[in-house]
């Protein structure tokens, strides 16, 4: 063959000799895109820029704005990072070392812990191996030598790695003269491509993920292709920081993890009780007003329902140990599906009945491990805002839109106004993963395609993505400084329906099975309680703060007055305290604006006299002086109407 057919993207065509590589091809195309290029497509496989073309291929050149490119260089930044360790502290082992989505980690086995001193080093040795501009070299290793090469260096992690993933030729990647690891890539060209990195810290973790294995450290990292992208990471990381609910929690006295109690498990003070029942009574009364059933169902449940559901097969290690009773083995429950299913199932339905929206605010207990416990984001005991539909074919599509609007609802009411949707599919069948059948997943996958249409929501495709029991759309929130979350979620079933044997039936006379909806869209109370803190800062919206009004008397005759001013308030149904200490007023400010309270109300003479008030509000500052009256009406208004901000 003396020439070589690359198709490009836009479908034209270029002829090149073999053995040209996907950077050559870049260089005719422009100097830009050369100098942009971080990783190639060819035949629809990721490879290396410089990985010789071989046959007549399509190529597509990934520049520093696709995500992908970005993954690869994330990946190329770990080389880097294991690279520096190795030269650093040679009797490290190394373990895996992927990118994420917010950076990159690699997994160390060395006795002596990681400081923060040795990550300073690590970093200062990353930067001088950068600029030693090194390659990044496939290389071809048989697995026999492979095994025998790293089990000479007591390298047992890579020597797994070969044993369970290599085929009889694998490959390696080299970075200078003493680094190589097995590895599939593909990678940047070379070290000189890295341009902003930072290692961020070193926790535990263990090998594989399982805490039965050895125990290793792990190193985070970010990186990103200019230095402005990774300050702005930077500036946001330390922003979250502030807004940790953790840290946020105590100081504000919202809610408390107890040792005595155990981890995974919350308290909520009565600060945090108080905006959890405004999240409850709120989810409720739209449940009520949207056609929704209440129903409320036991926290434990004879194995068998479990056994029936497929959880004790497929979901048994998440699941807390049985407990024996009088007459049989009970399990704390981990979903409130079986649960509503039995509900659904008491008695015969028939078509006229459906949709059938069962909703509750339900307990479930998931034993996660220590490792991925984190405040309220991951716990073991949570509360979920679950709802499950029952409906036939020809409702289905409606029900979906319906649902979708309650998620876009619930975001705009707390204050989210910026989110995207994610369709998960299944992969045709192919695989054998996925239940159901080819009509069912048709259905799910139309109707959940048309509702994001119906709404007008722009919907990423996530192919193979889907639940083993059937197709979903997720939404995911961005939250003030830039951080996505996944909490609303809607999700076809198309097995428990068949494991429970569901019916209804229908005009013809006829028992049909019943097509059923998992439907969350706080995800948990907990998580989503969460989010609100670091959303806000603490700063919850006057609707939502524990106490929307603190009134402060200037000295103790005002005492009389702020007692009657705090009656007003509570009387008019808000919540109102008075701070009797013996501070000054100017620290009593100083308390109540740490205590993020929306508005601080002073008294002394002239307001006693006046029956007014002078308003002083967390944002922004003095506000003057008002009728009592005339700020009641105003703070009735801003509750009333659910502003994210006074």
């Amino acid at each position: 063959m003396s020439q070589i057919t690359i198709t490009l993207p836009d479908g034209s065509q270029k002829h090149v000799s073999p053995g040209a590589a996907p950077i050559d091809i870049a260089r005719e195309i422009s100097t830009r895109l050369a100098d942009d290029a971080i990783v190639a497509r060819v035949n629809g496989d990721l490879v290396d820029l410089n990985r010789p073309i071989t046959a007549d291929s399509t190529v597509e050149i990934l520049t520093t704005k696709n995500p992908q490119a970005l993954e690869v260089y994330r990946h190329s930044t770990a080389h880097l990072l294991a690279a520096a360790v190795l030269e650093l502290f040679p009797e490290t082992k190394l373990g895996i070392g992927p990118p994420t989505e917010a950076g990159f980690y690699y997994d160390f086995q060395r006795d002596t812990p990681f400081t923060p001193e040795d990550l300073e080093k690590i970093e200062a040795k990353m930067w001088e191996i950068q600029a030693r501009d090194y390659p990044y070299s496939r290389v071809m290793t048989n697995k026999g030598e492979g095994l025998k090469k790293y089990g000479t260096e007591g390298a047992w992690m890579k020597c797994q790695l070969i044993d369970e993933k290599a085929d009889e030729w694998f490959s390696e990647y080299t970075l200078g003269p003493h680094f190589i690891d097995f590895c599939r890539g593909p990678h940047v060209p070379s070290t000189k491509r890295i341009k902003a990195f930072k290692l961020l810290q070193v926790s535990g973790a263990y090998w594989k993920g399982d805490e039965k294995n050895a125990r290793l450290q792990r190193i985070y990292g970010t990186s990103f292709f200019t230095k402005k992208e990774l300050d702005e990471y930077l500036h946001q990381i330390e922003e979250a920081k502030k807004r940790d609910h953790r840290k946020l929690g105590k100081e504000l006295d919202l809610i408390s993890i107890q040792e005595l109690a155990g981890p995974g498990l919350i308290f909520w003070h009565p600060k945090g009780g108080l905006i959890r029942k405004q999240l409850e009574d709120w989810m409720r009364d739209q449940y009520l007003k949207r056609g929704y059933s209440l129903v409320y169902t036991p926290h434990v449940a004879r194995w068998q329902l479990w056994e029936t559901s497929g959880h004790a097969g497929f979901y048994a290690e998440n699941m807390f140990d049985r407990m024996e009773l009088d007459d049989a083995e009970y399990q704390l429950k981990p979903m409130n599906c079986p649960f509503h299913i039995l509900i659904y199932k008491d008695r015969m339905r028939s078509y006229r009945e459906l949709p059938v929206r069962l909703g509750e605010l339900g307990t479930v207990y998931r034993y996660e491990r220590s490792g991925v416990l984190h405040g309220l984001l991951r716990v073991r005991g949570f509360t979920q805002d679950d709802a499950h539909i029952f409906c036939t074919p020809e409702q289905i599509e409606d029900e979906v839109v319906n649902c979708l609007q309650f998620a876009v609802d619930v975001l705009q009411t707390f204050g989210f106004d910026k989110y995207e949707c994610e369709v998960s599919t299944w992969d045709n069948g192919v695989s054998g993963k996925y239940d159901g059948t080819p009509d069912q997943w048709a259905i799910g996958e139309k109707a959940l395609r048309n509702a994001c249409d119906r709404l007008k929501l722009e919907a990423k495709i996530m192919p193979d993505e889907a639940a083993f029991y059937g197709p979903k759309i997720d939404v995911k929130l961005v939250d003030a400084i830039g951080r996505k979350w996944q909490l609303s979620t809607v999700q076809f079933d198309f097995t428990l329906p068949r494991r429970f044997g569901l019916e209804y039936i229908a005009e013809d006379g006829k028992a049909h099975q019943p097509l059923m909806c998992h439907r969350a869209l706080y995800g948990s109370v907990e998580r989503f309680f969460g989010i609100l803190v670091e959303h806000y800062a603490g700063a919850f919206p006057v609707w939502l703060a524990p106490v929307q009004a603190v009134v402060l008397p200037i000295a103790d005759r005002h005492l009389e007055y702020a007692r009657k001013v705090e009656q007003t308030l509570a009387a008019a149904g808000f919540r109102v305290e008075v701070d009797e200490s013996k501070e000054k007023v100017n620290n009593k400010i100083r308390i109540a604006q740490n205590q993020k309270v929306p508005y601080m109300l002073v008294v002394g003479d002239r307001e006693a006299e006046q029956g007014t008030v002078s308003v002083r509000n967390r944002r922004r500052g003095d506000m003057g002086g008002k009728p009592l009256d005339e700020f009641v009406a105003a703070l009735r208004e801003i509750v009333e109407s659910k502003q994210p901000h006074e």
